[in-house]
């Protein structure tokens, strides 16, 4: 197809990337793992650990995995918050030729049971503060060994102590369990430095993870990502970066890049945005376990220099709202990637003020590894779009039939490109319903394209609100509101209403007290055209979200619906 939008990329950002110079995300990790052996590779709670450190433990982990019995291709479960041992986990159960399983660690036993058993893993590595979770179901999954890990477990011997006592005993974070024959995540590394490690021989089409999508029309899919899926979209994501790693308005960047990892990373952001993308160029990853708690974040932070900051809306609008954050020093801060969800133009303006970055856009999903598309790096212009297509990647907008609208009308975002998934794990009816017969993935976004290349998202087919006739999209009336400067978040859902059908609801967190209904109301008028106003306005302390810091539109809707039944 035309790519016309490459007219638009920025200068030094290529067409192509090149998946093939690795024949493996394992091959990835071992060339890291000698370039840059005396780097530090990640921080967590004060303790640094380096490539060389995560080179050998996780050899332990694949050599233990290996002797209990595991083949190539089985998977294994990884339910933990950022804490050191996930990395070195993620890496083990890759260079043993498994396949990983990413876990929600605030799961409930239901939601857990299902994703072990839908994936059919064969091991778990979890946190003990989530083992009761465990506890309750497994023994109606595949799950034969149990990894307990500790927060304290690689802090070294005074801190690990203290820590897991604190954590344990003060803090009471661990409900007590009981899961006989499982075996301490130390135990592991110091059985698996005892046995020998047997070099797997994987290829870029192998299994690599499943990726729970977040099961929001449904039961959880698990997307089936290939290592060249993921490879790909590492050196996309590195690829894209590069405009603003060398802005000729900074000096030049540092050896090493360093990045906050406060998304979770169970996420196909953080996985591949931190934890990936960070192996090949050989950064620092600060782990974050907890993003909410925003004093605990600046200070883990406060003594790097940090370079590039993944992150969702919220978290900006949080961060940015929040005084002691001011405190960091931004001066090496080159890339702030907002993914996940929409960022909007007043949370970017807050935010290129405090730290003189400006947050570009990357839009994807779990099926696409997850970046896709992505608003150059190279300015600090709110485009309210999603931007340009990656290279390697092509991206058609589809109507109802799935054949191409015309340029400046509203379509389903469909994408094909290396990062796109192998399909849904074991649901091949599922797959067949967002893979087009030559090899789009139908995304359930509906977006505009410009002449330029540029998207801009207008919603999820399923937001979209009905007004007497009229598409009222969320995302035009929240960036609206969210430009309010009494307003700190919000959100909009359709409701029942007699008349036309549906009508617009407003949920607003207030940042200040005096912030009334009438006063929003006269403010969305002065943008909104009649029908997208909102009817009606709920003031609320908070809204609900995924553990990204997503918020969930849909369990409002869902409280609405239960109000009229």
């Amino acid at each position: 197809m035309d790519r016309f939008w490459l007219k638009s990329y920025p200068k030094d950002v290529p067409a192509e990337i090149d998946y093939t110079q690795y024949s493996s995300l394992v091959h990835l990790m071992d060339v890291a793992f000698a370039k840059y052996a005396e780097r530090n590779a990640y921080v967590g709670m004060g303790k640094e650990i380096t490539f060389a450190e995560v080179d050998e433990m996780s050899r332990c982990v694949a050599a233990w995995l290996q002797a209990q019995g595991l083949q190539k291709g089985d998977r294994v479960a990884i339910m933990m918050p950022n804490v050191l041992q996930y990395p070195v986990a993620i890496a083990g159960v890759l260079r043993a030729g498994l396949v990983v399983v990413n876990v929600n660690p605030l799961y409930t036993p239901r939601e857990l049971e299902y994703q072990l058993t839908d994936s059919g893993a064969k091991a778990i590595i979890i946190l003990e503060n989530f083992a009761h979770t465990l506890q309750q179901v497994i023994g109606r999954t595949a799950v034969k060994h149990v990894v307990m890990a500790a927060m304290g477990d690689l802090l070294g011997f005074a801190k690990g102590t203290l820590v897991n006592l604190v954590v344990r005993h003060v803090k009471k974070m661990v409900p007590a369990f009981e899961l006989p024959g499982a075996t301490s995540f130390n135990a592991v590394l110091e059985q698996g430095a005892r046995l020998n490690f047997k070099p797997v021989t994987i290829t870029n089409d192998d299994y690599a993870f499943l990726q729970y999508t977040g099961g929001t029309t449904g039961l959880s899919k698990g997307a089936a990502l290939l290592h060249k899926n993921v490879l790909a979209n590492v050196l996309q994501s590195e690829a894209w970066m590069q405009p603003a790693l060398r802005n000729p308005k900074k000096p030049p960047p540092p050896e090493q890049s360093i990045t906050v990892c406060a998304l979770p990373l169970y996420h196909i952001f953080a996985l591949t945005a931190n934890c990936l993308l960070m192996m090949r160029v050989g950064g620092l990853n600060i782990l974050i376990p907890n993003p909410r708690d925003l004093p605990a974040l600046v200070k883990e932070i406060l003594p790097y220099k940090i370079t590039q900051f993944p992150a969702v809306n919220t978290l900006y609008n949080a961060l940015a709202n929040y005084d002691g954050f001011r405190k960091v020093d931004f001066s090496d801060l080159r890339v702030s990637l907002g993914g996940g969800m929409a960022v909007q133009e007043a949370v970017a303006s807050k935010w290129l003020a405090i730290t003189g970055c400006p947050i570009c856009e990357a839009y994807g999903l779990s099926e696409t590894s997850p970046g896709a598309i992505g608003t150059p790096t190279d300015t600090d212009v709110y485009s309210g779009t999603i931007g340009l297509p990656f290279p390697s990647t092509e991206v058609v907008l589809l109507d109802d039939d799935g054949n191409p609208v015309p340029l400046g009308q509203p379509g389903e975002i469909a994408i094909r490109g290396p990062q796109v998934m192998a399909g849904y794990w074991q649901k091949p009816e599922e797959t067949a319903k967002v893979m087009t017969a030559d090899g789009f993935f139908k995304t359930g976004d509906i977006g505009i394209m410009d002449e330029r290349g540029y998207t801009k998202i207008v919603d999820r087919k399923k937001d979209m609100i009905l007004v007497s006739g009229f598409n009222v999209y969320p995302n035009e009336v929240e960036a609206v509101v969210a430009m309010h400067p009494g307003v700190l978040e919000c959100a909009v859902v359709g409701v029942p209403d007699e008349n036309s059908g549906e009508a617009v609801k407003l949920f607003v967190v207030k940042k200040s007290d005096s912030l009334t209904e009438r006063e929003l109301m006269e403010f969305a008028a002065k943008d909104l055209t009649n029908y997208k106003r909102p009817k009606h306005i709920e003031f609320r302390t908070e809204l609900p979200k995924t553990n990204v810091g997503k918020i969930l539109r849909r369990e409002l809707r869902d409280e609405e619906a239960k109000k009229k039944g």
